[in-house]
């Protein structure tokens, strides 16, 4: 049985020999045989017949006979032939007749399966030397095929091809490339990688941008593996207004990443000047849990992201962050540097670059309970700008202590007490409106009762009232600072019983104050929820802490009312305004999204009031819709639409069309921009690409494969 068991195994590696595979060591393990007769006959051929299954090292071959005839040194299968190798090889013949050497070999009535995406039908299939296969007559597709669609949606036919199993690489000889089974284009000579080669050499699949600007133009990226963990991507735009080069290099480490694109573009917007963007970005692991991040943006010009698509945004950031975060600690270490796009905005009268340092630690203190907080910071903030006060340099360094207790007095009232108390030192230069040196001690300290009513009603309903009430007091005179990090001022429900509304440590509210309010919320059986908040804030005079349009000045604030409400399935509404005794609105956000699985919709309305304090000089008036809708399994529709209510125009109106099928992909886009805060310039821009999967990464996230019925 010992040669029995021998021309088994080389039974099964024949066989293997014909999938993009190495060929196995000489001394691999037997394989395991499982037939309904087996017989050696006399003249010395060994046959197996009836439901044939052979097992060898994770591959499955199953056949009507195989015979070994050792005269010859020739193996024959007869099929129906099966073979599976894990789930990325699979071969499906008629007949095969191959040498026991593994090396050469025939196949009839084909087809060979590539990472169940890449089908390649063919007449014969020849085995060449134990790394080569070749096919005459091929139909190649990753479309599915089934007896109600014989016709493929896209396919290439060949006279002859090549698969390379070490190099991992398909070649087609007289290709012909047909759509829905009609012929479009004639390739001579054409290479692609197998489905299993994801870091290929070679050209991915181009896309058309068109725009009003740029005209009619075709990007042909060119994907470059460098080593095992880096790869370069070149991709040349060409149109009749531009000549660009867009370049991005990725490269992994051990325990990091990196990513870095850009371009570079000589066109008719801006004759004779060379313009271009580049955008970095990386993060890494370090020893003892710290985390190191970074990014880094610059373009030549303010309208070149707006020209070229790049991106929607008019300040560019870049930073370098170091940080660790603990139970019980965090640190980080940051610098940023800016730079403003907007027309008529000067960078050098912006904070260009900022620092900062900043370490907290929190703890238990013995005797005291609840939570005590220490931090220690540091600040710095640079402009361009040497003018008096447009120049205006500043450096901070902050020390500060906070406790926090919660207490359940009598009937379940919560009580909360904070006690926080900052020391700070300021250098300003450049600013003859503060000093040069300023140090200030600032004690702050507030009182919260909430009590939480619930109520359980007999369908199972459940409401809960809760009355709440914050009394906070700080300094009333404390010494003047420039305010860098305070000047944009939110209100709601988030920091409605904070200490302070400012988000920053520069600006600070004072005197004594009463936040007070009521929350509601029921959450019922059937599966939908509400939740409603009003709130607001009385001072005992009016400091002017606060500017005109944020909703907190004066002595009273103006009324924080704020709502959501979720039903099944998927709809959620959420609002949030501000009145004052009038019931005039000073701001007012809204907004309502609908998840069903076919349809995603977005809208909200934001109202602001002018304020100059916070740079906005105009009332605004905004109404934003986003929705994709999914028509069937293939189809997905997407829009989107911006309209500026006080200016009665419309900003953006973008659409969408994409189709996602097992072998295809396609997205068709439309936009229409009026204008930006970077350029005037109304633009349309148009864009088509197409993905065929099954070579490469082109099969990564399309539909799943239909079953044929």
């Amino acid at each position: 049985m010992r040669a029995a068991r021998d021309v088994i195994a080389a039974l099964a590696l024949a066989v293997l020999a014909a999938v993009p595979a190495p060929a196995p060591a000489a001394d691999a393990a037997p394989a395991t045989l499982i037939a309904d007769r087996v017989e050696i006959r006399a003249d010395a051929v060994l046959v197996a017949e009836g439901a044939v299954e052979v097992f060898y090292e994770g591959a499955r071959l199953r056949a009507r006979r195989i015979s070994y005839d050792r005269r010859t040194d020739r193996i024959t299968v007869e099929g129906p032939i099966i073979l599976t190798q894990g789930d990325s090889v699979a071969v499906f013949a008629d007949f095969a007749e191959l040498s026991a050497d593994l090396q050469d070999g025939l196949l009839v009535s084909a087809r060979l399966v590539l990472e169940r995406e890449l089908q390649l039908a063919a007449a014969e299939i020849f085995r060449v030397g134990g790394r080569y296969t070749e096919l005459s007559q091929v139909v190649a597709s990753s479309c599915q095929v089934c007896a109600a669609h014989p016709t493929p949606l896209w396919e290439i036919r060949a006279r002859r091809v090549i698969h390379d199993a070490e190099a991992r690489q398909i070649w087609f000889e007289g290709a012909q490339f047909r759509l829905g089974g009609v012929p479009l284009a004639y390739l001579p000579r054409l290479r692609i990688p197998d489905p299993t080669n994801r870091r290929a050499t070679g050209f991915l699949f181009p896309s058309v941008r068109t725009t009003t600007e740029l005209g009619a133009g075709l990007k042909l990226p060119y994907f470059l593996p460098v080593g095992r963990s880096a790869d370069l991507t070149l991709t040349p735009y060409l149109s009749p207004a531009t000549r660009t080069l867009e370049l991005r290099w990725r490269q992994a480490f051990r325990r990091g990443i990196i990513d870095v694109e850009g371009a570079v573009t000589r066109d008719d917007l801006l004759p004779g000047e060379t313009r271009g963007h580049l955008l970095g970005r990386g993060a890494f692991l370090l020893p003892a849990d710290y985390r190191l991040r970074f990014e880094l943006r610059e373009v030549s010009d303010p309208a070149y992201l707006f020209d070229y698509g790049s991106s929607g945004t008019d300040r560019l950031e870049s930073s370098v962050i170091l940080d660790r975060t603990r139970r019980d600690m965090s640190f980080e270490a940051a610098a940023w540097a800016f730079r403003s796009l907007r027309a008529g905005e000067d960078s050098a009268t912006q904070p260009g670059l900022v620092t900062e340092l900043a370490f907290t630690r929190r703890f238990a203190p013995r005797g005291l309970g609840g939570i005590a907080t220490l931090s220690f910071g540091a600040l710095t903030v640079y402009r361009a700008a040497t003018a008096d006060g447009a120049g205006r340099d500043l450096a901070r360094a902050t020390a500060r202590a906070a406790w926090n207790r919660t207490e359940i007095l009598g009937p379940g009232v919560l009580a909360t007490v904070d006690l926080v108390a900052t020391a700070e030192s300021y250098g300003v230069n450049q600013d003859s409106a503060f000093a040069d040196r300023v140090a200030r001690l600032y004690p702050e300290a507030g009182v919260t009762l909430r009590w939480p009513l619930m109520r359980r009603g007999a369908d199972g309903a459940r409401q809960v009232l809760e009355p709440f009430l914050m009394l906070a007091w700080a300094p009333e005179n404390p010494e003047a600072i420039p305010n860098e990090d305070s000047r944009l001022v939110e209100f709601d429900e988030g920091n409605l019983l904070a200490l302070t509304r400012f988000p920053g440590r520069d600006a600070r509210e004072r005197g004594a104050r009463l936040a007070l309010g009521l929350a509601w919320s029921r959450h019922d059986p059937a599966g939908w929820t509400a939740g409603l908040t009003f709130g607001r804030i009385l001072r005992d005079a009016d400091r002017g802490d606060f500017a005109a349009g944020t909703g907190l000045a004066g002595a009273r604030s103006d009324w924080l009312v704020a709502g959501r409400l979720d039903l099944p399935p998927g709809l959620a509404l959420s609002g949030r305004a501000l009145l004052d005794d009038d019931l005039a609105l000073s701001r007012t956000d809204f907004g309502l999204t609908l998840a069903t699985g076919r349809l995603d919709l977005g809208t909200g309305l934001t109202l602001l009031e002018a304020s100059p304090a916070e740079e906005r000089p105009d009332p605004i008036a905004e109404w934003t819709l986003d929705a994709d809708w999914r028509i069937n399994r293939n189809w997905i529709v997407r829009s989107g639409w911006t309209y500026d209510i006080e200016g009665s125009r419309t900003t953006l109106a973008a659409f969408g069309l994409g189709y996602v099928s097992e072998c295809l992909t396609v997205d068709l886009s439309l936009s229409r921009r009026f204008a930006s805060s970077t350029s005037l310039r109304p633009t349309t821009d148009f864009g088509l690409s197409v993905a065929l999967t099954g070579f490469g990464t082109g099969g990564e996230g399309g539909a799943p494969r239909r079953r044929c019925r």
